[in-house]
């Protein structure tokens, strides 16, 4: 952990969205120091699956030695924003940092992505991101740190990570693009930066993504609370950087981030955006997997036809040109005689090859009609049977529906609402909680831990509709199932 050096003390942090998660966290960071916190957030009661409003952060951040301003603020509303940084220049004389941290998220691809949805997205991300930071900036002008960090991405324009969900990737970068512009337009005032985690983060919002079970995969906040930390120590002329947490504060000279894992040891989620992990995953598994064995099997059923010696000891027929004797020099043509045709020689005969007899189709062809085969696909529901029970029905409770492409799909489910758990070919009898889209040998390497499923989402490999929790919960028992596939 980065201890803290007493630097913010008497510093007044404007941040969004801090009543939980990571705002609250770096807004807890700073209250070490005996920074001012103003709270700008929307929630004033508890929500049942968000635990915080900003009342209750406000508690916690005078108990840790800060002191709070709880303003209500929907950074959609630019009225609340004036309104709160008013309040905060009238209670602490000024605003020295502001962190942007407030943002909206829909993992969803364009025709599933409702209006109201987009709006949201654009609205909070990146709007309320630039309406903020105008409302903070002539204030932060007059501050001897002058800071501006905006929880986003850097900026990659690697199509895969537009392809799954545009319109979040549109939002998110738009607080990133903020980051590009304003840093350069306030250089010498403000530092304007943009830091975003290596790995996923544990956040409520993060339970109700991925479901129960998915903090082991993830870090705490408090690895964005010491990276943030780090960045505010930074001279103004830091700007227009952006940042992943584990970079600077290795920096910093942290190299044991097991310290900031929910669960050390445990595997981590990669974040999106960061071409690193996707473009790794796809590399390994398109150039060191075997050829699966639905290939495999197709390869040593069809019948290969013999060779045929006597055409393959026949030189091939020689062109004509190749015939004639090297041309012999000639004088060149008088002026009033047309130049004379030189006598050309007669070809050799060349042997033609015998023109083999057409062999009839294989008898096993001519008598039996072609009959489907699922390969390794067959064998992976088999024994995705073999490992259900009752327990693992009880905890996922989800009707899984998999659209596979290529020779070999076709439509298969996985029940795990059913007594004792159901798979098999076609649609199930009850609508599914979730449809997964991939390719045949995506599945199976998926199946067999060759292919993580998160990454083969972010890399478009594989495609969700439904209840994006319950796809998320169906990781555990493809974990189980590994040793075996």
């Amino acid at each position: 952990m980065l201890p803290n050096t007493g630097k913010l003390a008497g510093c007044t942090i404007f941040i969004t969205g801090a009543s939980r998660g990571i705002g609250k966290a770096i807004a807890l960071k700073a209250a070490k120091d005996g920074a001012n916190i103003v709270i700008a957030a929307k929630t004033t009661q508890t929500h049942p699956k968000l635990p915080g409003t900003i009342y209750t952060a406000a508690e916690e951040i005078e108990a840790a030695g800060g002191k709070a301003l709880p303003c209500v603020v929907d950074v959609r509303d630019e009225q609340q924003i004036n309104s709160a940084v008013e309040k905060a220049v009238e209670r602490f004389g000024g605003i020295d940092i502001l962190v942007n941290n407030a943002s909206a998220i829909s993992l969803t691809n364009t025709l599933d992505t409702p209006t109201k949805r987009v709006d949201l997205m654009m609205n909070v991300n990146t709007r309320g991101t630039y309406l903020t930071s105008k409302a903070c900036i002539p204030f932060l002008r007059k501050s001897k740190v002058a800071h501006i960090l905006n929880l986003s991405p850097p900026l990659n324009l690697n199509p895969l990570w537009f392809k799954q969900h545009c319109a979040y990737t549109i939002a998110k970068y738009g607080m990133s693009m903020c980051v590009l512009g304003m840093a350069e337009e306030f250089r010498g005032e403000i530092a304007v930066n943009a830091l975003w985690p290596k790995t996923a983060i544990h956040t409520a919002a993060m339970d109700m993504l991925g479901g129960s079970g998915v903090e082991s995969q993830c870090r705490k906040v408090d690895i964005i609370a010491d990276a943030a930390y780090s960045i505010f120590k930074r001279p103004k002329s830091f700007t227009g950087n952006f940042i992943l947490d584990e970079n600077i504060l290795k920096e910093e000279g942290i190299n044991d981030f097991d310290v900031y894992a929910i669960k050390p040891g445990h595997p981590l989620l990669p974040d999106f955006f960061l071409d690193e992990h996707p473009d790794e995953i796809m590399k390994e598994t398109e150039s060191h997997d075997p050829v699966p064995e639905v290939k495999e099997e197709k390869l040593q059923s069809e019948p290969q036809p013999p060779p045929q010696p006597q055409l393959q000891s026949q030189p091939p027929p020689q062109p004509q040109l190749q015939s004639q004797p090297a041309p012999q020099p000639q004088s060149p043509p008088q002026p009033r005689s047309p130049p004379q045709p030189q006598p050309q020689p007669q070809p050799q005969p060349q042997p033609q090859p015998q023109p083999q007899p057409q062999r009839p189709p294989p008898l096993l062809q001519q008598q039996q009609p072609p009959r489907p085969h699922f390969g390794a696909v067959e064998e992976t529901f088999r024994i995705v049977k073999d490992s259900l029970s009752d327990e693992v029905v009880k905890a996922t409770q989800a009707v899984y529906q998999f659209e596979l492409s290529g020779e070999d799909g076709g439509t298969w489910f996985l029940d795990l609402k059913s007594k004792g758990g159901r798979v098999g070919h076609g649609e199930p009898s009850d609508r599914a909680d979730v449809v997964m889209s991939m390719t045949t040998d995506d599945f199976v390497k998926m199946f067999s831990g060759k292919l993580k499923p998160t990454m083969a989402f972010m890399s478009g490999k594989l495609k969700i509709k439904g209840n994006i929790a319950l796809a998320i919960k169906l990781e555990k028992l493809m974990t189980q199932m590994n040793a075996r596939l």
